[in-house]
């Protein structure tokens, strides 16, 4: 791995024009469920750099929470524009992805056309549904081939609202475990509809592990059995790609590893999540991220989480290093500047 660059593929930014609160708080929704941590220190890309420096991370590809699901096309636009301001004053250390409306074909062709071109990113980011609908949900077949043409890889969050159901309405449980069925829910669904059939090239990166789905892999290999379970006639329920499951999950997505809750005890908490992750998904398809400055925000923190990731085990290190972050980002190195000390 040496002279390996080591990215941060989950980084959260929000212009200061979007974000003016100068203390943190967190967001409610219109039912009074927390849903998003408005954080000062994500509109600070100052910030950002130092804990780039002081963890010996290279580069961090920004996202920006309000953009996940923005059906506002100058929304849109001012989020990139902004982003792209940054990859421009800092080469080497910022790379940006779309936003875009994505159930707007003609607004999300063109702005995905005009990032890719024009602004030089490498990707784009959805949340796990948009508004109301899964991935999988025929409007939404404009934007998967746009991507797919344009070459760019896609990155799936969970969105700030949290589940509607209503046992998620205490103890912050839509965050706490709603945000990562929802990215599940959004996987299966991705690979069930045959979506990653009709679009062979199409590279996408599901957050945290996929909300942890490795862990439910019995269960989902045993119900894909359609004839066994009284599905296989069943419009909706019946369906199934060309392949295996197993084939989609550790063949064709990548994953990330944040996913857990820090800063408390940071180092030992993230390397537990992560140990488990890469129990559990086919380590060649998971790249490093910390979640900056949500899960984790101070920079020595973030230095610790590395420094734990790191002595996890070979695998680990793996996801340390560019390998697989360069079959999401193929032009990476062009991309990534190591900052001289």
């Amino acid at each position: 791995m040496a002279g390996a660059k080591l990215v941060d593929f989950q980084v959260h930014y929000t212009p200061a024009a979007l974000n003016r609160r100068t203390e943190a708080s967190v967001l409610l929704d219109a039912r009074g469920n927390p849903c998003y941590f408005l954080n000062p220190l994500l509109s600070q890309p100052d910030a950002h750099l130092a804990v780039m420096d002081a963890a010996g991370i290279d580069a961090m590809v920004l996202s920006c929470g309000a953009g996940f699901d923005q059906p506002d096309i100058g929304i849109c636009r001012l989020i990139n524009d902004d982003i792209a301001g940054l990859v421009r004053a800092h080469p080497g250390r910022f790379i940006g992805l779309a936003h875009v409306p994505a159930l707007d074909p003609v607004a999300a062709a063109a702005e995905l056309k005009r990032c890719r071109l024009e602004l030089d990113f490498p990707g784009v980011v959805i949340g796990s549904e948009l508004q109301g609908r899964g991935l999988d949900d025929a409007a939404l077949e404009p934007f998967w081939r746009a991507c797919q043409e344009l070459d760019l890889y896609v990155f799936v969050h969970p969105l700030p609202a949290v589940i509607n159901w209503d046992r998620m309405d205490a103890d912050d449980l839509g965050r706490m475990v709603g945000w990562e069925f929802s990215l599940m829910v959004a996987t299966l669904r991705v690979i069930q509809s045959g979506l990653l059939d009709k679009f062979p090239d199409l590279r996408i990166q599901f957050s945290h592990f996929s909300g942890g789905i490795g862990r439910y892999l019995g269960r989902l290999r045993g119900f894909a059995q359609h004839e066994k379970w009284g599905t296989a006639g069943l419009p909706r329920h019946g369906r199934a790609p060309a392949r295996p499951m197993d084939y989609y999950l550790e063949q064709r997505l990548f994953y990330d590893c944040a996913g857990w809750a820090g800063p408390d005890n940071a180092a030992a908490w993230g390397a537990e999540w992560v140990r488990f992750g890469l129990a559990e998904v086919a380590p060649s398809q998971v790249v490093f991220a910390t979640d900056y400055p949500q899960a984790v925000r101070a920079a020595d923190e973030v230095a610790a989480y590395v420094g734990a990731v790191r002595a996890v085990g070979p695998a680990a290190r793996q996801m340390l290093g560019d390998a697989v972050a360069t079959r999401l980002i193929p032009d990476l190195a062009r991309r990534v500047r190591r900052p001289e000390h």
